[in-house]
Order: C-alpha cells, then structure tokens, then sequence
C-alpha cells in the first residue's frame, strides 16, 4: 500500500514551514503566543495579491451586470427571485415560537366595570385612524395640484415597484429567515414612503412586522421611524388587540424594540394613541407593559409626562401617568408644576372620576410630595374635597401631611415634628 499523504490545511504554508513551527512548539501555545502573526512577509504579500485579484474579478462581474450604474442595480430582480443579505443580525433570526404566539398576564389587572367607566372619557366624534395608505393617498393628490413652476417628485420606475411588490408578497407569509435586500435599503431611499405602501404593510405576517420594526428603528432617523410607528405599527397593534383581545407577541416585541428610539416611540405610538381619545383600557395595559419593562431615559420621561399631563384628558391616560411617574426619576420642578396643573383642572369636574385617575394621583404624591411647595399641597387638599375615593384619597392625605415643602431640608421637617411634640406635651 502507498503512503497516506499528508494534507496540508493552510493552502498558503509550505510542508516545511509547518514542520518548522510544530519541531519549536512542542507544547500547547501560549495565549500572547496564539496571537502572534505565524505569516511571513512573503505569505502575507501572496495571500493579499490573491484577494485582489478575487476583488477584481466580482467587480468586472458587477460592472458587467450593470453598465449604467442604475440607482436600484442591489435591488434587482435575478430570474424571479429577489437578492437576500446575509447580515448575521437579522438572518439568524429564527422566528417566534407558536407556544409564544399570544402575548397575555394582563387579564387580572383589567376590570370589566373601571373599563365601561373609562368609556365616559371616549370622544364621541373620534376620526377613523390614519393609516399610512391614507398619507401616500394624499401626496399623490397634492402632485397632482402643484402650480406649474414646481417640479413633481420623480415617479418609481416599473421594475421598482415590481420589486417591492414582491417583497410584499414574501412578508405576507414570512415567519423567519433571510429578508429580501430590497427592504433593508429602505432606509437609505428618499421615498422610502412610498416603497413601503408598495409591500403593503397592513397583510405583513407579525414576524415581519417585527423584523420590520428592527430594521427601521436602527437604520433611520427618529423623525422618520415616528411615522413608520404611527402610521404603520400602531394601527396594526391596535387592530390586533381588538380584533384578538391580546397582542400577538411577535408584535409586541415589535414594540419593546420601538422604544429603541424613545422620541419616536413617544410622538408616534403613545401620544396619537392618547390624543385619538378611543384608547380602551386592554390596549392601554398591554402597550403600557412596555413602558414598565423597557428602560427610557428620563429626560424622554419627563417630555411624555409633561405632555400627557397638557393634552385633552382620556381616561386612560392616567394609567400611562401611573407608569411613568412610577419609574421615580427625578423631574424638574417644570413638569412637577404641569402634574399639579394637570390634577387641578378636575376640582370642577362633574363626572365620577375612575378609579385609576385616584390611583395615578396618589403614585404622582408616593414620588414628588417633597417637590411640592405649600400652595400647590393646598390645592391638592382642596382638589382631594371635591374628587373622593373612600379607599384612596385618604392615603393621598396621609402623603401630604407627612412630607415637607419645595426648598426644605429634612433636618427643618424634624425640627418641626420636634416643636410640635414639645407643644403638644406641655398642653
């Protein structure tokens, strides 16, 4: 028989150069040694003169394949099928489980009797939801009315919208894998609008949705991204909580990965959410859930809370104050002041206030009784005579009688305590 030969696993390393290395290295490498470069001048030359010319070879390929330098050439459609990336970060994602579809727990935190209260706040003459077809709808309208002196927007060639078509039609039905390259160039594009209205977002399969959201929201501007959120995610995430009476929980991932950029997730799922004035109490818990476990900077938190405490009241918009105010960051005397403002505006109020409303005052005076000044714990006092709850506005009392004022140190509270006492005693 003939001798067995020898591979050798390094195409760039002689025999002897191994038999050189292995003959010095009798023992396991070292770690500083395992880092060392094994490579002489020589091999280094060869191995970068080959990856040059293998880096010629694919650009004579690509310049062949696209002469003109089309705009849309990484787009392009090769016999049917469209050209996928292999980006580690998005690729390998898996899908979510069916034993995970639903996302659920919330059920015991909803009450069936605060909810029909809730819906006392509901606007009564509350406008259908914009969708992102609604905003293309309207563009087109106004390039069809520009003046003669302006120039139109360019139109999307035939082959382009045949490529995102098909992207639509593969985001119908995609639950995990690679995703065309055509939509992960969406970002970079001016019209990225209306590239997106052609993939029809509203029939995109919940894993798509998610891996859509993943994509936008770390590859666009929080300006742009906020309204893929209100226009594209939170119609969707609230058709699905109605029509489901839970959110599916590829969706809501989707929605933890929003908050990636806070601005956009506050201007373009939670305020119009708040502001449409229909916002049910099950959507109100199972989007807010996010809010409790998702970490958002305070200077994002106080904004939203300044915001909501300024916007025409909802009901469940005391439920998102909860939240926020429970998270105990340290707000400026600002938006402290908007909070107060914000309470007192219901001294007059009419209607039975829902419980949830008791509940997010008593949460804002746990937090920031020490950040009040004595005018505005007065007010508190007066708001608390004419909105009682027998369960809860007494707690809220014990809060603003135990605290001290705006400016005091907690040495000048005890000395108090201590005065009163002593008064107390010699009575």
């Amino acid at each position: 028989m003939g001798k067995k030969r020898n591979l050798n696993p390094e195409p760039f390393l002689s025999d002897d150069t191994n038999k050189s290395v292995s003959k010095k290295r009798t023992k396991p490498a070292k770690q500083h040694q395992r880092e060392e470069n094994v490579l002489s001048a020589g091999m280094s030359s060869k191995i970068l003169k080959e990856a040059l010319i293998q880096q010629k070879e694919i650009q004579e390929e690509t310049d062949a394949e696209n002469p003109n330098n089309i705009v849309f050439s990484e787009e392009r459609v090769n016999q049917g099928k469209l050209d996928y990336d292999d980006d580690d970060d998005v690729d390998n994602f898996a899908g979510f489980s069916d034993n995970y579809s639903q996302f659920g727990g919330y059920e015991d935190e909803i009450n069936e009797d605060e909810e029909k209260l809730l819906e006392a706040f509901f606007s009564k003459d509350a406008r259908p939801q914009r969708t992102l077809a609604d905003i293309i709808v309207e563009k087109i309208k106004e390039k069809d009315q520009m003046p003669a002196g302006v120039q139109p927007l360019p139109k999307l060639d035939d082959s382009v919208i045949e490529i995102y078509k098909s992207v639509g039609e593969i985001f119908k039905k995609y639950t995990s894998g690679k995703l065309p390259l055509a939509f992960k160039s969406i970002p970079a594009k001016q019209h990225w609008e209306e590239l997106l209205y052609l993939t029809e977002p509203e029939k995109w399969s919940p894993n798509a949705v998610y891996q859509a959201t993943r994509i936008l929201a770390s590859n666009m501007s929080s300006k742009k991204v906020e309204r893929f959120y209100k226009f594209v995610l939170l119609p969707r995430i609230r058709l699905d909580i109605r029509k489901n009476k839970k959110l599916h929980f590829a969706l809501y991932q989707a929605l933890k990965k929003a908050v990636y950029k806070p601005a956009a997730f506050n201007k373009g799922i939670l305020f119009p959410l708040c502001e449409s004035r229909t916002c049910n109490l099950r959507e109100a818990v199972i989007i807010g859930s996010v809010l409790q476990k998702v970490s958002i900077p305070p200077l994002h938190s106080s904004l939203a809370l300044m915001k909501l405490a300024e916007m025409e009241y909802a009901g469940t918009t005391s439920y998102f104050i909860k939240l926020l105010v429970e998270k105990k960051y340290a707000l400026p005397y600002r938006v402290i002041d908007a909070m107060v403002a914000h309470f007192m505006r219901f001294c007059e109020d009419s209607r039975e206030m829902p419980v949830i409303w008791h509940q997010s005052l008593l949460a804002f005076m746990q937090r920031y009784k020490h950040e009040l000044t004595k005018e505005q714990k007065d007010d508190v006092n007066y708001l608390v005579k004419k909105q009682r709850h027998k369960m809860v506005t007494p707690e809220i009392l014990r809060e603003l009688n135990h605290s001290r004022n705006r400016g005091e140190k907690e040495d000048d509270l005890m000395s108090i305590y201590i005065l009163l006492i002593f008064k107390t005693g010699r009575a």
